[in-house]
């Protein structure tokens, strides 16, 4: 029953991720597009936008495959896409942070129910931006309640995922735990999932943090597979721009 309460937090996460990304990019969609084309003039200012673009739409891919397509399309430089793509890396830690900063210490899942009341409400009767904004706000009640509901979970998996069970704290095995980063990455198309997984783990006592930092990394390299996937058949500039982001 704990594994399935994990799982089920695990769930809520995603879809509030979703459910916040749509309603996000409904919001800011075509102004981050805009942005992307418009403040590139300077690796400073394109890592900036890149960031910005990523924290706003919740979505490194989104910025990234986006990033890669104007490339593609002669609209922007490999030179400009560099400081875009560095930048989306950095604005995709967001997520990260709020669940080590606002999820695991405060516990908001109880208190955020109500917002999930009052976005769906904005969502049905409201219009426009107004019911995207219910709907980015809903989501994001639901990234805490998954929270919530995995450390649940995994508090009662201490005796089931420990060190012991994981690859052993040497070369091989933090590379073998990299892999997995990876692995989980490419299967839910989502590092934040994952790295929000490896947080409420890590702090239920489960692993080590060697172990969850060999974890998270795996899952940052993971991420790139999207825009990897998006290069197939474009032109050397725009395969470039994917290669980099691998790097």
């Amino acid at each position: 029953m704990t594994a399935l309460q994990a799982l089920g937090g695990l769930g809520l996460f995603l879809l509030g991720m979703i459910i916040m990304t749509d309603g996000l990019r409904t919001l800011g969609g075509d102004s981050m597009r805009a942005a992307l084309m418009r403040f590139t003039h300077s690796p400073f200012t394109g890592a900036a936008t890149g960031a910005i673009s990523t924290a706003i739409l919740q979505s490194s891919s989104a910025t990234t495959v986006a990033a890669v397509g104007f490339v593609g399309a002669g609209l922007l430089t490999f030179p400009q896409s560099l400081g875009i793509i560095f930048g989306a890396n950095l604005g995709t830690t967001i997520t990260g942070w709020l669940v080590a900063l606002l999820g695991l210490k405060l516990q908001l899942g109880e208190l955020v129910l109500p917002l999930v009341f009052v976005g769906a409400i904005l969502k049905l009767f409201a219009r426009d931006k107004v019911s995207a904004v219910g709907y980015a706000l809903a989501g994001f009640s639901l990234i805490f309640i998954g929270i919530t509901q995995m450390q649940l979970g995994m508090s009662g998996m201490q005796g089931l995922i420990t060190p012991d069970n994981l690859p052993e704290d040497t070369w091989l095995g933090r590379i073998q735990l990299v892999g997995l980063g990876v692995i989980a990455t490419v299967i839910t198309q989502s590092s934040s999932a994952g790295v929000a997984a490896t947080l409420t783990v890590l702090y239920a006592g489960a692993i080590r943090f060697e172990q969850a930092a060999a974890l998270v990394i795996g899952m940052d390299i993971g991420t790139t597979v999207t825009a990897a996937m998006a290069v197939i058949g474009g032109t050397i500039e725009a395969r470039r721009t994917g290669l980099a982001h691998l790097f």
